[in-house]
């Protein structure tokens, strides 16, 4: 695809904006550095003093050069074991923060009769607040086990299954298609990491957001800078 800038800092590649935006019915978003301001699995080891080994895992894995994110998540949660569920509290209330435009995004979403997914490497005890917080239809993430109040260093089974990987969220956005009866050409998916690829392959519109390099290469609009409304002027 020959990418057309509109800025430097907002790409697009592969169709001429601006598109409709009541063309779409569903827009599915990560969560960790795209809806919300951190990797909070990072931000949980600087707790027990691991914040810069798990975040090079992270990083790693993000920019697609850890391959196998199972592996990968299980070794970052296997480092969090001993982590009281009150530093997971203080990570929520004193460092994670919506990203710019998150807020007016998925209003204008919703406005427009979408329904909006959370889609998420990450974990419930963020994703289901963070949900809650901007009204999003769905959520699907990762489970932490902790007993006594302190984490384990495991993810809990779900009906679902254990992790939600890229292939796990690839199959939500196509499951949720399926739910509301339209299809995946009629969905937007919006990530920054590798493991978001296979569900911004799916989708009819591939939203790239402060993304790493592999994941602004092969989206169709790339937003390097500004809020996640910049969204909107490519949709009207």
């Amino acid at each position: 695809m020959n990418p057309t800038e509109i800025s430097p800092s907002l790409v697009i590649q592969g169709f001429t904006p601006p598109l409709a935006l009541a063309s779409f019915k569903l827009i599915a978003f990560d969560m960790d550095s795209t809806l919300i301001n951190i990797e909070c699995i990072d931000e949980i080891a600087d707790a027990v003093g691991l914040k810069a080994e798990v975040a090079a895992i992270t990083e790693a894995t993000m920019r697609g050069e850890i391959a196998d994110f199972k592996t990968s998540l299980r070794r970052r949660v296997a480092l969090l074991k001993g982590v009281s569920v009150v530093s997971m509290e203080r990570v929520y209330t004193e460092r994670l923060q919506l990203n710019p435009g998150a807020t007016e995004l998925v209003a204008a979403c919703k406005k427009a009769g979408m329904k909006v997914l959370l889609v998420s490497g990450g974990f419930t005890f963020f994703a289901d607040r963070v949900a809650a917080r901007l009204g999003i239809d769905y959520a699907k993430s990762n489970q932490l086990e902790a007993l006594d109040g302190v984490l384990t260093g495991q993810l809990l089974d779900q009906p679902w299954g254990v992790i939600c990987d890229g292939e796990e969220k690839r199959k939500t956005l196509l499951e949720t298609c399926t739910l509301l009866g339209i299809e995946p050409s009629q969905a937007i998916a919006m990530g920054d990491g590798a493991n978001d690829l296979p569900m911004m392959g799916a989708a009819g519109l591939s939203v790239a957001y402060h993304a790493k390099p592999k994941v602004r290469e092969k989206a169709m609009v790339a937003i390097n800078s500004g809020g996640l409304d910049r969204l909107l002027e490519v949709l009207h």
